[in-house]
């Protein structure tokens, strides 16, 4: 990764990420980062932890995967160690065992929807509702959690070289709102906001920097809204923050990439991949094999 302000992924990176060399394809790789992030999102929102703890934390778990396959480390526990880590980063603590019991309300939530997919099931009766059954703390359960959260923020920091700074795109989007002359405008700020967030859970934080990303929020924001932008040859304005159109544009792909329809199949493969157990069994079943000459 580069080592200029906040680290980026580099070119080899991006072209053949760890996962992707180990079979897993790029449309599945995105979709368990999503899933991964949207953990951390939830997990935050569950422990009342600061949003530039949670946002942190989903960027140093973007950051990960381009480094690491998912063959080697689950999206569930590298999700865990990233907010953990955090939270000491952005000096807003939480309790280690606070953070396990929400992670193990997520991963039983996720092992229900698993199982009784939303809707009617088979037999016509309603699909039962989630009950949470809390954990023993003397049974292996919190054992094995515990030690997969030490394994996972002492990986995060070892395989990013210890380069945890982040730098978050809330202040500057309030700079270039301000510069545009939309800052009276509450719809752009809280929809750019929204793009922000939503940002979050694609790889662009590892992958443009900041003034591209705040860059495409605005220019969903402002679209989705009707409202006209400078944006002839002569006079664009992305080009007062120095972005790329291109970049700009792929960054804008990246975010409604999020919104498209998945089917049950699709969201069940996704679900069923949270562990690197699953990974694992899903490259076994997947993977062509080629006969011996």
């Amino acid at each position: 990764m580069s080592t200029s302000l906040y680290p980026l992924a580099s070119l080899a990176q991006i072209e053949k990420t760890p996962s992707r060399e180990d079979g897993i394809p790029e449309e599945l790789e995105l979709d368990l980062r999503a899933f991964g992030c949207k953990l951390i999102h939830e997990a935050g929102i569950l422990l009342r932890q600061k949003q530039v703890a949670v946002a942190t934390a989903q960027i140093l778990f973007q950051r990960f995967w381009y480094v690491t396959s998912m063959k080697q480390f689950g999206i569930g526990d590298i999700g865990m160690g990233a907010l953990y880590l955090a939270s000491k980063l952005e000096e807003c603590p939480i309790r280690m065992r606070d953070l396990i019991n929400v992670y193990d309300l997520l991963l039983q939530r996720t092992t229900h929807k698993l199982k009784h997919p939303p809707g009617i099931s088979s037999s016509g009766a309603p699909c039962p509702e989630f009950k949470y059954i809390p954990m023993s703390y003397f049974g292996n359960t919190f054992y094995d959690l515990k030690d997969a959260l030490v394994v996972a923020e002492m990986q995060i920091l070892k395989r990013l070289g210890f380069n945890v700074h982040v730098v978050l795109p809330y202040g500057t989007l309030v700079n270039y709102l301000r510069v545009l002359g939309l800052t009276e405008r509450e719809d752009v700020s809280n929809k750019a906001w929204g793009y922000l967030n939503d940002a979050l859970q694609t790889p662009v934080y590892a992958l443009y920097a900041v003034p591209t990303i705040v860059s495409a929020a605005i220019l969903l924001a402002t679209r989705h809204l009707g409202i006209a932008l400078p944006s002839s040859p002569e006079c664009c304005w992305w080009e007062l923050f120095d972005a790329d159109w291109e970049d700009v544009w792929s960054v804008a792909g990246h975010i409604m990439r999020l919104y498209r329809e998945r089917t049950p199949d699709d969201q069940a493969r996704v679900l069923s991949l949270m562990s690197k157990k699953g990974v694992r069994l899903w490259l076994e079943d997947n993977t062509p094999t080629h006969p011996h000459s």
